[in-house]
């Protein structure tokens, strides 16, 4: 069960600059503590020919394009042609990939998304990983505390994974689709190419290459 959840089950990490971050960890969330500090590290060592630094810590790929609107608060690099649309909000410890595109009043803080994500309209995505193209349809958002506020657990078949964090979202892997106006409970990890239907409230694990329709009915792609 642990390399399901694991980060080389979830993603390929030829897809992010966060790379030499992940791979020296077991499971995704073990990085959520560490992005901010990793980010500080990385943009330092950016390209001035290929990055603007904008303020303390904000580091801007020359081909992304930002709307005025926008804030964008650091530590946070924003990856070539990433576009950044009006009223986004980033509140720092975001690393956000080329090719992807943060919609409009998408709030995102604590996140790393790999490279063509898309969070295009009104998503909040908190303490989380976005794996290589996944897509948060409209509305959709990451639950990253819970009501008691105590540490999360992974839960994935039949198994928990203490994780000693309060504060974790959703860790999608690469190519996951989640359907419009969904909720991802803290903690909930799903594998690879799958798809959450719209209006979904979901919590654990959900394997790769499956369909969630609701809580109990998954179905496995063909």
């Amino acid at each position: 069960m642990t390399d399901k959840i694991s980060i080389h089950g979830l993603y390929d990490l030829t897809h992010t600059a966060a790379a030499p971050l992940l791979d020296k960890l077991t499971y995704p969330w073990e990085a959520l503590p560490k992005i901010g500090e990793f980010i500080v590290k990385l943009g330092a060592a950016l390209s001035p020919e290929e990055y603007d630094r904008r303020g303390d810590d904000v580091w801007i790929a020359k081909t992304a394009r930002v709307f005025d609107s926008a804030y964008i608060n650091g530590p946070a690099i924003i990856g070539p042609n990433t576009e950044v649309r009006q009223c986004a909000f980033i509140r720092g410890n975001a690393l956000v990939g080329a090719g992807c595109v943060v919609g409009n009043s998408t709030e995102l803080k604590n996140v790393i998304l790999f490279d063509g994500v898309q969070v295009p309209h009104y998503n909040y995505v908190g303490d989380s990983i976005l794996g290589y193209k996944s897509h948060m349809g409209a509305g959709s958002i990451t639950s990253n505390i819970k009501s008691d506020k105590t540490p999360v657990v992974i839960s994935a078949d039949g198994d928990r994974v203490e994780t000693g964090l309060k504060k974790i979202g959703a860790m999608l892997g690469d190519r996951v689709e989640v359907g419009c106006n969904s909720v991802l409970n803290p903690g909930t990890v799903v594998g690879k190419d799958s798809t959450v239907y719209p209006l979904s409230m979901v919590r654990g694990f959900i394997p790769a290459r499956s369909i969630y329709k609701h809580a109990g009915e998954i179905a496995n792609k063909i």
